[in-house]
């Protein structure tokens, strides 16, 4: 994943189909940012509009402190005569920061408008539900955190990136559901707007690590491409036509609790039969406590026993082995699934459980194939993406900037001023 904003520039390399809709100043400015640095002939040749117009706008974005002029020699090109003249997003400004919480520990990052990230930080978890107010002191250490180590002052901070498992409606920013939070319909948006006095956007986390891929990974020059997380629960994030899809209230894609058994075995969100209760962490231990007869009073985390039933597995124990192919079936049910609804580019599996190879093993991925509808079209390509924690808070990161960029050069800047 590119750590190198400032170089390779973030954000989608594609425009989507309502690109066009979006004003003009906007456009060049997610342009430069996307491809890093940029000559204004350039922009004007991608964007398919007037040298003079993009002239014009770059100049207001320059003077107004988004975009600077960076001197970019051509490949092979001499020292003689004037240097060639590019475009970059001003690095610096415009700080956002980006948070996931999670069920072992909760991470952060420290952005800039460019996308390049400053700090980050990382936060054990203590066990039990989270309460809001536990949610901001928890936010606001790794706040503090992020701001010390940089240099920024948090007052200064333009928006907050937020990622949490479960149900979250984007439109209200109510969380519907978290196994992290002790409520339902958590209005935790709001609360943390009013305790930060900044602007907060939350996310499901899925779609926060599609984000990901989106800005900074294999998705950046994709049109259509899905996300498929395998942490403590099974989550996805879809990208159609360049741009996240989340559905008509912003809960779709919960593939995690897409029914594969007819009252099978207890998920977490309290029905039955859901993916995520066959193929997550709490769903691989719970079977390993039946098939290899450990005792009720097991103290080792989740983590550990999940360790020890993968070297079970690898070392040839039948019962560890036969729990990592079934979960391993399951997931080829559903990647089938997935390419049958929708035609992606590319499959993404993603998160910290991917190290535990059953899980995409060739038989998975060969039953995936079997499953699919006989149309003639090839298999998607499907890459494992073992990204480190902070690929969740660079998601939230990317939810940020996406919004603050909107605000301060999109539609809503335009109304504001008339």
């Amino acid at each position: 994943m590119n750590d190198d904003a400032e170089l390779l520039g973030c954000g989608p390399l594609l425009q989507s189909a309502d690109s066009a809709q979006r004003p003009l100043r906007q456009q060049v400015f997610e342009h430069v940012r996307a491809l890093g640095r940029v000559p204004r002939v350039q922009v004007a040749k991608d964007l398919r509009v007037s040298p003079a117009s993009v002239t014009t706008i770059t100049s207001e974005l320059i003077e107004t402190g988004f975009l600077e002029e960076v001197q970019a020699p051509r490949p092979g090109e001499t020292s003689r005569g004037r240097p060639a003249v590019a475009l970059q997003v001003r690095p610096g400004v415009h700080h956002v920061m980006g948070v996931k919480l999670s069920d072992i520990h909760h991470t952060a990052v420290l952005a800039d408008l460019s996308g390049q990230v400053i700090a980050t930080a990382a936060m054990p978890r203590t066990p039990g539900q989270l309460s809001v107010d536990m949610v901001a002191e928890v936010t606001g250490a790794l706040m503090r955190q992020l701001c010390a180590e940089a240099g920024v002052e948090a007052a200064s901070l333009r928006a907050l990136g937020l990622g949490v498992p479960g149900f979250v409606d984007t439109d209200s920013g109510l969380v519907r559901w978290s196994p992290i939070l002790d409520m339902r319909d958590s209005d935790l948006s709001t609360a943390l707007a009013q305790h930060f006095d900044l602007p907060v956007h939350i996310d499901n986390d899925a779609n926060l690590v599609t984000l990901a891929e989106l800005w900074f990974g294999a998705g950046r020059s994709l049109s259509n491409f899905a996300v498929v997380t395998i942490e403590h629960g099974v989550g996805m994030g879809f990208v159609m036509n360049h741009r996240l899809y989340r559905g008509a209230h912003g809960m779709g894609m919960e593939l995690g609790h897409m029914k594969v058994h007819l009252d099978g075995a207890l998920c977490r969100c309290g029905q039955r039969g859901c993916l995520e209760a066959y193929v997550a962490d709490y769903a691989l231990v719970r079977e390993a406590r039946t098939a290899l007869n450990l005792p009720d009073l097991e103290t080792r985390s989740v983590r550990a026993l999940l360790e020890s039933l993968f070297s079970q597995a690898r070392a040839g124990n039948p019962a560890a082995h036969s729990i990592f192919r079934r979960a391993g079936r399951y997931l080829s049910l559903a990647l089938a699934n997935v390419t049958n609804l929708f035609d992606p580019q590319l499959i993404i599996l993603s998160g910290e459980r991917m190290r535990y190879d059953y899980l995409y093993a060739g038989d998975t991925l060969a039953e995936m194939k079997s499953m699919m509808i006989e149309t003639g079209r090839a298999a998607p390509k499907v890459e494992i993406h073992a990204w480190g924690d902070m690929v969740w808070a660079r998601g939230a990161a990317a939810l940020a900037l996406e919004t603050l960029t909107e605000q301060m050069l999109g539609a809503s800047r335009e109304m504001a001023a008339q």
